[in-house]
């Protein structure tokens, strides 16, 4: 967390973080609706979330909502919230943004380390009513973000309300219902008004799932009691930038970006990378005009001169002038989450050559080029290598490259060509390095192909553990002793676990719970509810399948995943999404 100054000696805890914010808003309780807003993981990662500080924002305009961020706590004590100092209990409504499979113990940890009820139903039968006021314990819960787009069921036997989509267009309307249900209606009559009237709103609790007696899914569909909710749940999305495009709210030191003022360039991504789950969940892709862009940098505070621009996609190419002329002028530096290597254009290196960056990213995500067109990436060995000679030249002095490993059809000639590609690069970076006079670093990130909803390769099974930590084993040995080169590896074994998670149903979250409750591994607590992982991450799907995440429509036809996926097996590729002519997805 770093050393305290003077000025906070003896200030600990929440108040030392909100101490070193700018941005924060902090209202008085008195004649307003607490919420607490929670982020399932630490402070600093919460706070580098741009969804999370627009969620943030968009429910504290509300002048009847006092909204308060929680996050888990650095050490096992009670969560509290930022603001105030605040118990989880407090509050009758709790909002949980969840972007990552990792994080859904950590759900059911805050709620275990307050004396919540995890389950739902529970929660429902000891407190039929929901106050506006403290509940003892016995709140409404609400959770969104993009690892529930893709697939909620994991976290339905605990989680009230589930808002499918981007929040802009929906959080005023469901607010806007529950302000008004609040100590007026019962929790399931409320939950039954908002599914039924609002799109994108879906309440575990009033469907009802069956399974065959070999235990694969069967259906998911509302109870007898509940015929008007739909048999789908049809996501939101903001169609417009027309208002103001997601930027960051607070700015902090203690975020993993420190005092890093984020802007987002659009939502989605029309290259259709066939392992990409926001690729394709956040379709249509948007990207946001040059001013609008602008207009929201220039809401920074003032000083800020760290710009880092948010988006799968960039921005088109005058676009990228109209930005970099305006960040040049006001003397701004600037990030990149990660470049596409085909890309780098006059107007982008404008604006690399205005900034102060020291580091860049590109994705090549296939080791060959075989394998890039099986998962559709669209870019070439040249891309890369140019690419990476360009930002040399530019200055960067340490270059990532994101691989995986494990993906459909991969063999060992593509491990050894991902070998050869990396020398490649290492040699084109150390050149322009010795002749600048200082030496780069090329860092490698190696991880886990993990199969994820709404992809072509949903249907795909992941690879075994042991075939992982072989390949692993095999890359390290023939790079690790290169000088001037590291590596980061994940976990094959954690890799696993997301895999289970992400293709998981109700009953993964059940083994979740023990998990949390017992303190045991998560392959004790899968063998006491006697679920066998490998069901869900090591299963090949059919054309047919009915699976979890089908209860969400994101518009997206299954018939054409399944025609992408045997594209992919053959090694054949698709061309980027046109949205002014396209319509070969079903969304547009």
């Amino acid at each position: 967390m770093g050393r305290k100054s003077r000025l906070t000696a003896g200030v600990g805890g929440n108040r030392e973080q909100l101490f070193h914010e700018k941005g924060s808003i902090k209202k008085k309780w008195k004649n307003r609706v607490p919420i607490a807003l929670i982020y399932p993981n630490r402070y600093s990662v919460g706070m580098s979330n741009l969804g999370f500080q627009l969620v943030y924002h968009l429910l504290n305009q509300n002048d009847a909502i006092v909204a308060e961020r929680i996050f888990l706590p650095e050490q096992a004590t009670k969560p509290l919230s930022v603001e105030s100092g605040r118990p989880l209990a407090d509050f009758p409504l709790l909002f949980f943004s969840v972007s990552f499979e990792q994080d859904y113990q950590h759900l059911l940890m805050l709620l275990e380390m307050s004396g919540i009820p995890p389950l739902a139903s529970e929660r429902t039968e000891k407190s039929p009513f929901i106050s506006a006021m403290a509940t003892g314990g016995r709140p409404l819960i609400v959770a969104g973000g993009v690892a529930t787009f893709m697939n909620p069921e994991p976290l339905a036997p605990f989680v009230d309300l589930f808002i499918i989509g981007e929040a802009e267009p929906i959080l005023d309307s469901v607010m806007a219902l529950l302000l008004q249900g609040l100590d007026r209606k019962t929790k399931l009559k409320l939950l039954e008004e908002i599914g039924t009237n609002l799109a994108g709103c879906y309440v575990p609790e009033l469907y009802q799932i069956t399974y065959a007696s070999d235990g694969t899914l069967l259906s998911n569909t509302p109870k007898e009691d509940y015929p008007a909710l739909p048999r789908k749940i049809k996501k939101v999305v903001k169609h417009s930038s027309a208002n103001v495009v997601a930027h960051s709210i607070i700015l902090t030191p203690r975020a993993e970006f420190s005092d890093l003022y984020m802007t987002e360039l659009g939502r989605g991504c029309s290259r259709g990378c066939r392992f990409c789950a926001a690729g394709f969940i956040y379709r249509p892709p948007r990207l946001w005009q040059a001013q609008t862009i602008i207009n929201a940098i220039d809401a920074r505070p003032e000083n800020t001169k760290r710009i880092g621009l948010l988006g799968m996609e960039m921005a088109h190419s005058d676009d990228v002038a109209l930005i970099a002329d305006y960040l040049s002028k006001q003397s701004c530096s600037l990030s990149f989450s990660s470049l596409r290597a085909d890309i780098i254009n006059s107007s982008l290196l404008k604006l690399l050559g205005g900034s102060k960056l020291k580091s860049a990213a590109i994705a090549p995500d296939g080791g060959s080029e075989r394998l890039r067109r099986v998962i559709n990436k669209g870019i070439t060995e040249n891309d890369v290598l140019t690419a990476a000679e360009i930002l040399a030249k530019k200055g960067i002095q340490n270059l990532k490259l994101y691989f995986m490993i494990g993906l459909p059809t991969e063999s060992q000639a593509d491990l050894d060509e991902m070998v050869d590609l990396i020398m490649k690069v290492k040699k084109e970076v150390l050149t322009v390095g010795r002749s600048r006079g200082r030496l780069s670093t090329l860092t490698l990130s190696i991880n886990c192909f993990i199969p994820k909803p709404w992809t072509p390769f949903q249907f795909h099974p992941m690879e075994k553990v042991a075939q992982l930590k072989l390949k692993l084993k095999f890359l390290r040995k023939k790079i690790a002793a290169e000088p001037n080169v590291r590596i980061k590896t994940e976990s094959p074994e954690k890799a696993f676990f997301q895999a289970v998670l992400s293709r998981g149903d109700r009953r993964v979250g059940h083994a979740l719970l023990s998990m949390v409750l017992t303190g045991c591994t998560w392959r004790q607590a899968f063998a006491k509810e006697n679920i066998n992982p490998d069901y869900y991450a090591l299963r090949q799907r059919g054309a047919t399948d009915q699976e979890p995440w089908d209860i969400i429509d994101h518009g997206i036809e299954r018939k054409y995943l399944w025609s992408e996926y045997q594209k992919a097996l053959k090694g054949k590729t698709t061309a980027p999404c046109d949205t002014s002519r396209c319509k070969r997805c079903g969304v547009c």
